[in-house]
């Protein structure tokens, strides 16, 4: 059996997280693949070294000295190493960055750095092998990933290593310059291992016992989720549920590898298992997860006998692509659709969009409404159960809020309401309450 693991920035700290760590590492002979993040926040206040090594990069951009500022993360990487009790020196490596930063080695170099130091010491920790992602992940010219590449390189290299680290966030473009993935991105790095590795188990461990039904700072204690499939996660993911980086899903997804979710806090805590299907669920909470997001924008367009009208859709959404605005939902009547897109995306051409519309499709009249939320009920299980979507929508009434756009995929794996937004938490915490007693 092969794991591969990943642990986040705040399972990697400091020399004490890094204990309880290859602990866990060791505890099982089968986790022979590791993926770190670069240290996070020992304490409230604390600064992540990645953010730090960003600091570093925008002094050097504004001509500012970076020596007393460095020393900063050099002294922390320096007390992981001497608090572990190892015999190992890493200031070659720390005045090499350095250097490269003051010579202006780019964005992306100094962001990664965070993660290939701590993957040496690791490695170094476990008496492992370290394999620089550099050599294994690739992006092209374009900037976007390399997949059938990453995976050829990555499967061969990993199988000269029985064991190994290979640091999360990176991987290099064909000039040979580093390139990042977005933040988060050790989670996509952890997955693109499993599959090369054909893992049986991908384990991403973070400071959370796996997913929580909602999100806990608006419901009080919601329940965890002990197991959730691959759609459901993408659903609540682009919902604004945390945890996961949504881009990690496809690769282990591809290669039907199941992701555990589990808390380096609470090792012992089962976590949460994402799959590839299941056709388990709880039959009485019936909803796997609710999530949502505020900041969307509805553009009602009102035309008499709109529905006869061929290529009229069509032409509006023509609009919003040449204006580089994606929509998230077209809940749509006889004489009169409504788009619902992101408020943020209608700047500075709001008007402009109106005006187009009007004139391209003749439309009687184009309005735009603000303050729109988004919640997504999501699960499996509703397929089964009868009158789920009736309970949803009389928690929200039940609680005096109106709701002012529903929409539901012939799948029934989701249910999407949009409501004002400052109803917002109140709708979560109603819903939640009629599925959870």
């Amino acid at each position: 059996m092969i794991k591969v693991v990943k642990f986040g920035g705040s399972s990697l700290a400091d020399a004490e997280h890094f204990r309880q760590v290859a602990s866990i590492i060791k505890a099982d002979p089968s986790r022979r693949y590791v993926v770190p993040s670069a240290p996070g926040k020992r304490f409230k206040d604390d600064i992540k070294v990645t953010d730090m090594l960003y600091t570093c990069y925008n002094m050097v951009k504004n001509q500012e000295n970076i020596d007393e500022y460095y020393k900063n993360i050099a002294e922390r990487y320096n007390g992981i190493i001497k608090e572990l009790g190892l015999n190992f020196d890493i200031s070659g490596e720390l005045e090499y960055i350095k250097n490269a930063l003051q010579h202006r080695s780019g964005r992306d170099f100094a962001a990664s750095r965070g993660e290939y130091l701590n993957g040496i010491i690791l490695a170094k920790y476990l008496g492992y092998d370290f394999i620089d992602a550099e050599n294994v992940i690739f992006f092209k010219d374009n900037g976007t990933f390399d997949e059938e590449l990453t995976n050829d390189v990555m499967r061969e290299e990993l199988k000269k290593h029985e064991r190994a680290v290979i640091p999360g966030f990176y991987g290099v473009m064909p000039n040979g310059t580093i390139k990042t993935f977005s933040r988060g991105g050790s989670d996509i790095t952890g997955s693109i291992v499993a599959r090369a590795a054909d893992a049986d188990l991908y384990e991403n461990w973070t400071d959370v016992s796996g997913f929580m039904m909602t999100d806990p700072r608006i419901v009080d204690n919601p329940c965890s989720i002990s197991t959730i499939t691959y759609r459901e996660l993408r659903e609540l993911s682009y919902m604004g549920a945390g945890v996961l980086h949504e881009d990690a899903i496809f690769p282990v997804r591809y290669a039907n590898i199941p992701i555990n979710i589990r808390n380096t806090n609470v090792p012992e805590a089962a976590g949460t298992m994402i799959v590839a299907s299941s056709s388990d669920y709880d039959a009485e909470k019936i909803i796997t997860g609710i999530a949502g997001k505020k900041g969307f924008s509805v553009i009602t367009i009102e035309k008499d006998m709109m529905n006869s009208e061929i290529g009229f859709g069509r032409r509006v959404l023509e609009i919003l692509e040449d204006n580089e605005i994606s929509f998230e939902h077209l809940p749509s009547g006889i004489d009169n659709m409504s788009i619902v897109v992101s408020t943020a995306s209608l700047e500075n051409r709001r008007e402009k969009i109106v005006n187009t519309i009007l004139r391209n499709v003749k439309a009687d009249s184009v309005a735009v409404e603000d303050g729109l939320a988004l919640i997504a009920i999501v699960g499996r299980g509703m397929v089964k159960a009868k009158g789920t979507a009736a309970r949803v929508f009389d928690s929200i009434s039940n609680a005096g809020i109106n709701i002012r756009m529903i929409d539901q995929g012939s799948s029934e794996i989701s249910i999407i309401v949009g409501i004002e937004e400052h109803d917002f938490e109140k709708a979560l915490n109603a819903i939640y309450r009629e599925f959870v007693k």
